[in-house]
Formats: C-alpha cells, sequence, structure tokens
C-alpha cells in the first residue's frame, strides 16, 4: 500500500491487540492501538480513519457507545465490532450504533483480514440512488431518506446511515422482490457472504420500526431476496 490505510484498534486484551496490531501492520496498515473507550473517542476526534475495529467489553466507555460517538461525527466510517457475546439482542444492539459488522472471539487473523478488505472496497463504491423527493410514504411512516428519520404519529426513529439506505432501496422497489445481490450492491458495493448476514440483522432491525403499521410488511423469499410490501 503506497496510501497507508489508517485503522483505529480500540482493544483492552494487550496480547490480543498486540498481535492484531502487528498483524495488521506487517499487512501494509497503519494501526492506533487504544486501550479503553475514551482514549479511542479521544483518538478518533483527533485523527481521520478508514476503518475501526472496537471490542464490545471496554474500560471506561464501552465498544457500543463509542461506536454511536463514531457515527455522530462520521456516517460513513466501517465499523467492526470484537466480541465474545453470542446472543442475538446483543448483535442487535451493535447494529442499531450504526456498526457494520462483527467478528466473534477466537477469530483467525485471515478472516479478519478478508472481512476487512471487503469493507474499505465497498467504502470506496460511490453510490448512485435517485429518488424524486427526500419525504416518501410508507403506509402510515413517514420516511425522511436525507435526515434518517422515521415517523410515525409523533414519534421520529433516527436510523443509521446502513438502515436508511436499505430501506431506501426497498422503497425504490416496492412490492417486488429485491434480490439480496441488488441490495448488497447498492448499499455496501460487495456481495459478500459476511455482509450478507449483516443485511439480514439490519433487515430484523428495520422490520421491528415498521411494526406499528400491520400493512407494511417486509417479506423474506428465502436465498433469494426481500419485498417491501406497502399498500397502493
Amino acid at each position: 500500500m503506497t496510501n497507508k490505510t489508517k485503522i483505529l484498534l480500540v482493544e483492552d486484551d494487550h496480547n490480543l491487540g498486540f498481535v492484531v496490531k502487528d498483524n495488521l501492520t506487517l499487512k501494509g496498515y497503519e494501526v492506533t492501538l487504544c486501550k479503553d473507550g475514551e482514549q479511542g473517542e479521544k483518538e478518533f476526534l483527533n485523527s481521520r480513519f478508514q476503518l475501526c475495529i472496537l471490542d464490545v467489553m471496554l474500560p471506561k466507555k464501552d465498544g457500543f457507545s463509542l461506536a454511536r460517538s463514531i457515527r455522530t461525527t462520521d456516517i460513513d466510517v466501517p465499523i467492526l465490532f470484537l466480541t465474545a457475546k453470542t446472543m442475538t439482542d446483543d448483535k442487535l444492539e451493535g447494529f442499531g450504533t450504526g456498526a457494520d459488522d462483527y467478528i466473534t472471539k477466537p477469530f483467525s487473523l485471515e478472516e479478519l483480514y478478508c472481512r476487512l478488505e471487503v469493507f474499505l472496497k465497498r467504502n470506496k463504491t460511490p453510490k448512485s440512488i435517485t429518488i424524486h423527493s427526500n419525504s416518501l410514504s410508507i403506509g402510515k411512516y413517514e420516511f425522511d431518506s436525507t435526515n434518517f428519520k422515521l415517523t410515525f404519529q409523533n414519534n421520529i426513529k433516527t436510523l443509521t446511515a446502513r438502515e436508511a439506505e436499505i430501506l431506501k432501496q426497498l422503497y425504490i422497489h416496492r412490492n417486488r422482490v429485491l434480490k439480496r445481490q441488488e441490495i448488497l450492491m447498492a448499499v455496501w458495493g460487495d456481495d459478500d457472504y459476511f455482509l450478507g448476514r449483516s443485511l439480514d440483522v439490519f433487515i430484523s432491525k428495520i422490520r421491528k420500526y415498521l411494526k406499528h403499521d400491520p400493512l407494511v410488511q417486509i417479506t423474506n423469499f428465502h436465498g433469494v431476496g426481500f419485498k417491501l410490501e406497502i399498500p397502493e
């Protein structure tokens, strides 16, 4: 790499942090290692990073809180969680902060490299989605696709950038099956297997946001794609 990709690594396990930083450095990345969430937040505010790797269980400021803080200043930088947890609720909470994916400890360095390359490649791919209005009606909801706001009656839910992009794609192709590969390419610029797993978690979150209108449904066509059903 001629222009080194800068990665923020926040990991309080000394041995794991050293091994990951050392191996990523050998791969040509420039890695800043922080031992707690507060230090990680300070480094992110003071420097520009192309990717963040965050442990979930961190001292002073946990990984979920750190990810939320990062998203207030940068909605696009890829965030990868390192976690020993396997419960679905923990994964959903992670994606609710705007993270792109997770990797469960213990993990192989080759798997980590694969994830990083996918995210970095996707983040360099420009998105080309065109709609005629920023205010979209989804049943009884109003969706502000520019500011990521989903409104039901007087309740406003702020989506993450990724959630908003997926919902926008579903809306553009509403009432027809949108293939998984189409969503992945439009939102991430890649149809990698790991991103496919992330997509499923994002869809679960969006379903919950739309649950107050029973006429609005996201139907899963197994192995094919999803259809946002909205009454005409």
